[in-house]
């Protein structure tokens, strides 16, 4: 089998071609402009294979712009003939004018298929969307196309005429593909931009910082949505593609149970621990109402209005949210799939449950797609030019902060041990257009410590801050660490004497730099003094101490401290101890935000209430503090990890858990 394939390297694209590598045999060869080799290349290494073939050409150019020689090296007959033609290359995205999406959508179908037609590849697959079923009213199954529907923006208009193109112009079998709104990648949550319902998440980021996740609010039902993907859509095309005898057949790859929009927004806002919305009214007296009454009807209505869009563009835009997204949350009609499921009957391919992968999506955005940090003046004011030194920076807390960093003109250096997470790191900063230095050293060796000391002040023009994450957390009761005095050693060594090190050997810079900032990322436990951690929270409270110490000596010379007695984050860390699957926690993105508002700020400490709550009651009540964490000692066992069990050994008394994870949120149990 030989392919071609436009818009590899978009969102689809991308995962297209991993399919058909991991799943297919015979050359991929995909169409490049000569201005996105880098970008190409880069995608060949990361996909480590030969079969990749790059082909220079323009979506926008007859035939693709592709040279002729290739083409007739490659047409059928030549015994390179090309299979399988996959086209990809559109545009997907709903604020787009009608000048772009002609030239794209349009454009870019007749040119493709002209190429395709003039190799004579096996079958033309096109990617289309359900968009072109516009505002059609009711079911619309995979044997429908023109039904006189009404196509409301350029985007539905464009999509239902290339398609329209390809039914009735082309003289090579076809295949059309017609995604729903197409989101992440189910298992790690790629994606490469903000679209669909990301548009909102920033919203949904505000009611989580500033209302409890606990308050129910008033919501209105806006119809159904319907979200699939990226990974399914891309292993369904691949499958589809492969059946016999389907030529000229449309297949929907959308989820068959249509999503009311409302649980959608409620999935995201379950993921992001943000306040839920519930709607007063049954969605049968919605239903019962004609389409221009239904909340749904009135909404689009207005966001159609030009001066009201012009001014609800105003607000809307203040949260990420173009006005004109919102005449498309919902659809009027309900996408048939049964061919498309009948075709997949057997290939274990199928589309998710949102729930099941919604806090996946939402991860990543937190941490990749969340631009707020480098759109807000008072953060760049302080990080723009500014060197950041982040240790633990290959995941987690350092990685997101070193993201976040860079989105706000600054330059992280990367700092852990493994050189090759630190490298795809800053080919990431590097690829939004930021910069990074990766720096590998094991900072728990205190020589290659000074070593790195050494490397940093030689090598940058400034140290300006300075973040002390990398850390080892270890859970294991005093009754058995009796034979394991190791693990005090390790954790004072990285925790604490690295750490201490690093900064020592860098404040000689910061002095010839006239200051800088150091932010040491503590725990919560250092204020609670939870049971099982008295090796992870001595190594923390001894960081603690030697900075307030050395703050009042180092004041003078413009170098201070922030502590920042972090709660419980769902980070790589605590993966080990299995129970805190179930317990609140705060996201690596959060705490990052934290570490920024640390070196914006630069206060003593930042600490959360429950923190402060628990040194009171050590302070003034420390009898019943130790009674209540007794308490907890009886109720949360070791892991099976410290016991030296395998997982899921042992009895557990898990409401108990749960209800004091609550109680405690945020603490280390």
């Amino acid at each position: 089998m030989s392919y071609f394939v436009t818009g590899a390297t978009g969102f689809i694209g991308r995962h297209l071609v991993r399919e058909l590598l991991d799943h297919r045999e015979g050359e991929v060869h995909v169409l490049v402009r000569a201005g996105s080799l880098p970008r190409l290349e880069a995608l060949i290494a990361r996909w480590d294979t030969d079969r990749v073939i790059p082909v220079v050409g323009d979506l926008a150019a007859d035939a693709l712009g592709v040279d002729p020689d290739w083409v007739e090296q490659h047409r059928a007959g030549s015994g390179r003939g090309i299979d399988h033609f996959f086209h990809l290359a559109a545009i997907y995205d709903m604020t787009a004018d009608d000048e772009a999406n002609e030239t794209m959508n349009v454009g870019g179908t007749r040119n493709a298929l002209a190429l395709a037609e003039a190799l004579d590849a096996g079958c033309f697959h096109h990617v289309s969307s359900v968009a072109a079923a516009g505002e059609y009213r009711g079911r619309f199954d995979e044997t429908m196309f023109d039904e006189g529907q009404h196509l409301p923006s350029p985007y539905h208009r464009t999509k239902f005429e290339s398609e329209r193109i390809v039914r009735e112009e082309a003289t090579v079998p076809w295949r059309v593909y017609r995604p729903a709104i197409v989101v992440g990648a189910s298992e790690t949550g790629e994606m490469d931009k903000v679209d669909g319902p990301y548009y909102f998440f920033g919203a949904m980021k505000a009611m989580r910082d500033r209302l409890p996740s606990w308050l129910p609010l008033v919501g209105i039902d806006l119809g159904d949505t319907n979200l699939v993907p990226v990974d399914y859509v891309a292993a369904a095309m691949d499958h589809l593609a492969h059946v016999p005898d389907r030529d000229g057949e449309a297949f929907h790859l959308v989820n068959p149970e249509p999503q009311p929009v409302v649980d959608m927004v409620n999935a995201f806002c379950a993921a992001a621990g943000a306040p839920r919305f519930a709607t007063p009214l049954d969605r049968g007296l919605t239903r019962r109402l004609p389409q221009a009454l239904t909340p749904a009807g009135l909404l689009n209505a207005v966001v159609r209005n030009g001066a009201v869009l012009a001014a609800l563009d105003l607000v809307t835009s203040r949260v990420g949210v173009p006005a004109e997204v919102l005449a498309h949350t919902s659809f009027t009609a309900a996408f048939d799939s049964r061919r498309t499921e009948q075709a997949l009957a057997g290939s274990g391919i199928g589309v998710p449950d949102l729930e099941s992968y919604a806090r996946t999506l939402w991860t990543y955005w937190e941490e990749h797609l969340d631009e707020s940090t480098g759109r807000d003046p008072r953060v760049r004011e302080r990080l723009q030019g500014k060197y950041v030194v982040v240790t633990g920076a290959s995941s987690g807390i350092g990685k997101v902060t070193a993201i976040k960093v860079a989105q706000a003109g600054g330059t992280p250096i990367l700092v852990a041990r493994g050189k090759e997470k630190l490298d795809e790191l800053r080919d990431l900063i590097e690829s939004r257009g930021g910069t990074a230095v990766v720096q590998p050293c094991d900072l728990s060796d205190l020589e290659a410590i000074d070593a790195l000391c050494e490397t940093l002040t030689a090598e940058l023009p400034s140290i300006d801050f300075v973040v002390n994450n990398a850390g080892r957390s270890i859970r294991r009761s005093l009754r058995l660490s009796q034979d394991r005095f190791h693990d005090f050693e390790r954790t004072m060594q990285l925790n604490y004497f690295g750490a201490v090190r690093l900064v020592m050997g860098l404040i000689p810079a910061m002095r010839a730099n006239h200051g800088g900032h150091v932010v040491n990322i503590s725990s919560i436990g250092v204020q609670t003094n939870p049971p099982r951690f008295s090796a992870y929270v001595a190594s923390k409270a001894a960081l603690d101490s030697w900075s307030n110490v050395v703050s009042s000596e180092l004041v003078g010379d413009g170098i201070t401290f922030t502590s920042i007695h972090m709660p419980l984050v769902r980070t790589p860390m605590i993966a080990p101890t299995k129970l805190y699957d179930k317990f609140p926690t705060i996201s690596p993105a959060q705490a990052a935000d934290l570490v920024i508002e640390a070196m914006v700020e630069r206060p003593h400490e930042i600490n959360t209430m429950l923190g402060n709550a628990g040194a009171v009651a050590h302070t003034l009540t420390p009898k019943l503090a130790f009674r209540v964490l007794n308490l907890a000692y009886q109720v949360f066992p070791d892991s099976a990890a410290a016991k030296g069990r395998a997982p899921g050994e042992g009895g557990t008394r898990e409401s108990e858990q749960i209800m004091l994870a609550k109680v405690f949120k945020g603490v280390h149990w």
